[in-house]
């Protein structure tokens, strides 16, 4: 080849590097303002998924909701309470100071790219705006597409254990997602306003201890796990505001709970039960996969329970049978 040729064949690719460099560069800032628009200004509580990418988890065993290891929610909601810098310190049941209280660990580039993900689905969820696939490869995944399928996963995880989101794939063609609260009647439910964080994942784990608890738990046995989660009564906390406020008043109001005297105790002690829209809305099955999700487990890894979440099953199934029955009956008449 002549040398000319060579000379202008080295110059092109000497150009199409540098596209390329300038490209990846354009990418990684794009990632890097990606995270500090959706950490900053639209979610300024990014403690808590960056502590729950590294650290384990206190929650519960076989034996209840009491100490063991898992992946999540700890050191999630612990950092939320120890960024509030406000936190205030009203009267309640509280445990001793925090033992996870340490300082965050470095995280790998694919740990960033959950982290980032994590809030940019937020993002969309609370704008109801459509999630793709290529959105997200563009926006946020870039050069760890071949690493897609595990930063969703986990960053699908992040968002069922805190804030009780499901992700599904609403379109396998064209590779459209939808983050759906755990409690039903619609997909559009929360349990919060429509400008504040989802607030199913807490309350999950509360109608878990409940369930977990002869389906009736003490405020005692209640503060008691949740102090473990890293969650306070009268601490304000980033996601779920006053804790004790939302448990004994907000979700009583909606229903979720029933929170009442325990009978002839004196003086007065109170407990936690189901309230008619769990019921309505979830199951204990659904309760139980969740708890043993935590704990990265199946629901019959708790035999006691997962008995009586099958016995639920069964009835429910029962009740729907016989509501039909009931209405074509009323309908042949």
């Amino acid at each position: 080849m002549p040398r000319g040729q060579k000379s202008k064949l080295r110059a092109r690719e000497k150009r199409r590097q540098a596209l390329e460099e300038s490209q990846d560069l354009v990418r990684a800032q794009a990632t890097e303002g990606v995270g500090e628009e959706f950490c900053s200004s639209s979610f300024p509580c990014c403690k808590v998924i960056s502590q729950s990418l590294q650290a384990p988890v206190s929650c519960c065993n076989s034996q209840g909701l009491q100490r063991t290891t898992s992946t999540t929610t700890n050191a999630a909601t612990v950092s939320y309470t120890r960024s509030n810098d406000g936190a205030s310190n009203e009267e309640g049941p509280r445990s001793s100071q925090d033992p996870t209280a340490t300082e965050p660990l470095h995280r790998s580039p694919l740990d960033e790219k959950v982290f980032i993900l994590v809030y940019y689905l937020l993002y969309k969820y609370q704008m109801k705006e459509p999630i793709t696939k290529a959105d997200m490869l563009r926006n946020v995944i870039q050069n760890y597409r071949n690493h897609f399928h595990e930063i969703l996963k986990r960053a699908s995880d992040h968002l069922e254990l805190i804030f009780g989101l499901d992700t599904r794939e609403l379109d396998p063609y064209k590779h459209i997602y939808v983050l759906i609260n755990k409690l039903e009647p619609n997909c559009d439910g929360r349990v919060s306003d429509g400008s504040s964080l989802p607030k199913s994942g807490l309350l999950m784990l509360v109608l878990g201890v409940i369930f977990m608890k002869d389906n009736c738990a003490t405020e005692e046995q209640m503060w008691e796990v949740l102090n473990m989660m890293g969650i306070f009564a009268g601490r304000r906390h980033y996601i779920y505001g006053e804790p004790r406020k939302l448990l004994t008043q907000d979700l009583v109001k909606e229903n979720y709970l029933e929170y009442r005297q325990v009978p002839n105790s004196n003086p007065p002690r109170y407990e936690f039960l189901w309230g008619p829209r769990a019921h309505a809305e979830t199951s204990k099955m659904r309760v139980l996969e969740f708890v043993a999700k935590i704990h990265n487990t199946v629901p019959s890894a708790f035999p006691t329970w997962y008995e009586e979440a099958l016995q639920d099953e069964e009835e429910r199934a029962v009740g729907v049978v016989g509501r039909g029955q009931t209405l074509r009956k009323c309908i042949q008449s």
